[in-house]
């Protein structure tokens, strides 16, 4: 064996060990063994690389797209097929069909950060809160939250974004107000779980408020479950802001947002295809990335799954 071999089998004695000499050692220990079971699902690492390649393609939009996103060249450059002027082709604007998808990317994570930034922290909160406290309380939450179920996200996100009138704030809104019910409800699950818990008594035995509790101690063991619901739900949010923007009650022209850029080729399906079927794809590749990212993530993040 050789001296890197060596150093390297004790690293990893290290950070397995049953019994860490630190918080440090311990998390990094299960860090190291979330990410073996994360990278032993190839498909997972294929997701990975593509949500990877999504933030690139987003920070570096204005290197890497060589014409403008919203002013294009309507006399030379109308509906021109893909080539090596232009890779994906042009609209009927004459603007490049490449370069607004690139700054799309921009668009698509503004969505999908805000929405989870906005529903994600509601649902934990309303969950922790019904599923701690129990009797009326509960009652009136999860009321609220069937509610919310008991319509398509879809239809409800059209309603809301109706209301509040066309616009990409108001879509985001909208989707998030559509998108916390059921991490309310896996947050409401993961708290009965532990609520009687002897981890809970000797804290309540210590003196601690409700709200302590339920901020401090039980909040962060639903975090996990969380982190991979919202992962999983990120397609279906890429898929509803798609569709609001199609209907024309998302990202107003001439944003570069991909539904929008789907309706505004769906005139032209049959001869000119280019202008729909890349926004389309780029859709379909951005949702199946998070897909696979968060079924590894459901895998690394498991507590009952063993070391692999």
């Amino acid at each position: 064996m050789t001296a890197a071999d060596a150093g390297a089998f004790s690293r990893r004695a290290w950070l397995l060990s049953d019994r860490p000499a630190s918080r440090l050692q311990a998390r990094l220990g299960r860090a190291y063994v979330a990410w073996r079971r994360f990278s032993a699902n190839r498909l997972a690492l294929v997701g990975m690389l593509i949500i990877i390649a999504l933030l690139v393609v987003a920070a570096l939009a204005d290197v890497l797209a060589p014409y403008s996103p919203t002013v294009g060249d309507l006399k030379n450059a109308r509906l021109l097929a893909p080539g090596a002027a232009h890779w994906f082709g042009t609209d009927d604007l004459g603007r490049d069909i490449y370069s607004r998808i690139v700054y799309g990317s921009r668009w698509t994570l503004y969505v999908v950060i805000l929405v989870a930034i906005i529903a994600a922290p509601i649902g934990l909160l309303v969950g922790t809160i019904a599923g701690y406290a129990w009797g009326w309380t509960d009652t009136v939450l999860m009321r609220i939250t069937d509610i919310f179920l008991a319509f398509p996200k879809l239809v409800l996100a059209l309603a809301f974004v109706a209301a509040l009138g066309p616009g990409i704030e108001n879509a985001v809104l909208a989707i998030a107000i559509t998108s916390w019910p059921p991490y309310a409800r896996i947050a409401r699950a993961e708290t009965l779980t532990v609520r009687n818990s002897d981890y809970i008594k000797a804290v309540q035995l210590m003196g601690a408020s409700p709200f302590r509790i339920v901020l401090r101690h039980i909040m962060p063991l639903c975090i996990s479950s969380l982190i991979i619901r919202v992962t999983l739900d990120m397609a279906g949010i890429i898929l509803t802001a798609a569709g609001l923007g199609f209907l024309g009650l998302g990202a107003q022209p001439p944003l570069p947002e991909w539904g929008a850029m789907i309706a505004s080729g769906r005139r032209f399906i049959l001869d000119q295809w280019w202008v729909a079927a890349a926004p389309g794809a780029a859709i379909l590749i951005v949702s199946l990335g998070f897909n696979l990212l968060g079924d590894g993530l459901r895998d690394a993040l498991d507590p009952r799954s063993g070391d692999q």
